[in-house]
C-alpha cells in the first residue's frame, strides 16, 4: 500500500497508477491485487470501518502498467460505466513493438476470441461464435532499428485487445512471451502503458484527463517519450 501511487481523489473517484505484474483484482494467484490496495489505502487514510467501498469500472491486463480510475461510490460507478458504454471514456496507450505496422498510422478492426482455459485470445473470422469486434487506432511515433514506440487508443475494450491486434500485424509487443513478442526481449516486463485517461467526472461532469510516463528503463529508454505525452514533469 505504501508504493501506491495516487495521481487524484475525491469523495468519488481516485485515480491511481497500477504497478506492472499487479493483477487488478483478486486471481487464483493469491497475490496482492491492486482493488484490494486501493481498498485498504481508502479504510487507512479516512479511518473507515469495516471495509471501503470501491467500485471496479475498467481493468487492465496483469502485465500492464498505468493509469486507472476507481468508483468511491455506487452512484459514480453506475456513471462511469455509462461513459464506457457510451465511447465517452477515452483510454490510450504507448506500445513498443518488435518491428512495425506497414502504415504509420491506421485502424484496426478485427474479431477476437478469448479461450478462458488458457487464458489466450486470437484472430478469428467475424462468424465465428462467440467473436466479438475489436477496434483500435495506432500512430508509430518513432522507430529505432528493430523496435519502435507506438501509440495506440483503443475504441472497445476487449481482453488482450492491443496485444493480439499488433501480434496480427507482425509488430507483436515487446516483452510479450504470451503473443510472440520476446524474441528480442527475454526476461523484460510487456512494453505496453496506459499512459492517459479522460473521462467526465461522474458528478460535476468535469472533464478529467491524467497521463503517467512509462518506467525509464528498456525499451523505454530508447525513445523520446516526453515528446509524446506532453506533460512538464514536476521539479
Amino acid at each position: 500500500m505504501e508504493d501506491l501511487i495516487v495521481l487524484y481523489e475525491d469523495n468519488h473517484v481516485i485515480v491511481v497508477v497500477k504497478p506492472q505484474n499487479v493483477p487488478t483484482q483478486a486471481d487464483s494467484s493469491g497475490d496482492q491485487d491492486l482493488l484490494n490496495m486501493v481498498k485498504e489505502y481508502v479504510k487507512v487514510k479516512y479511518n473507515k470501518p469495516g471495509e471501503a467501498y470501491i467500485g471496479l469500472v475498467h481493468r487492465l491486463d496483469r502485465p500492464t502498467g498505468g493509469i486507472m480510475v476507481f468508483a468511491r461510490t455506487s452512484k459514480a460507478a453506475a456513471r462511469l460505466s455509462e461513459q464506457i458504454v457510451g465511447g465517452e471514456f477515452e483510454k490510450k496507450y504507448l506500445a513498443v513493438t518488435v518491428g512495425h505496422p506497414r502504415d504509420r498510422r491506421g485502424r484496426l478492426q478485427n474479431y477476437l476470441v478469448k479461450d478462458e482455459a488458457a487464458n489466450t485470445v486470437k484472430i478469428v473470422p467475424a462468424m465465428i461464435e462467440g467473436a466479438k469486434k475489436a477496434i483500435l487506432d495506432y500512430s508509430v511515433l518513432e522507430v529505432n532499428d528493430k523496435i519502435a514506440l507506438i501509440d495506440i487508443k483503443l475504441i472497445t475494450g476487449r481482453s488482450h485487445q492491443a496485444r493480439v491486434q499488433m501480434m496480427g500485424q507482425g509488430c507483436p509487443i515487446f516483452g510479450d512471451a504470451r503473443y510472440g513478442g520476446d524474441t528480442l526481449a527475454k526476461g523484460h516486463n510487456l512494453a505496453l502503458w496506459a499512459y492517459s485517461l479522460r473521462f467526465l467526472h461522474p458528478v460535476t461532469r468535469q472533464i478529467m484527463v491524467f497521463k503517467a510516463f512509462p518506467p525509464e528503463i528498456t525499451p523505454w529508454k530508447y525513445f523520446a517519450v516526453d515528446k509524446y505525452i506532453n506533460v512538464v514533469k514536476p521539479e
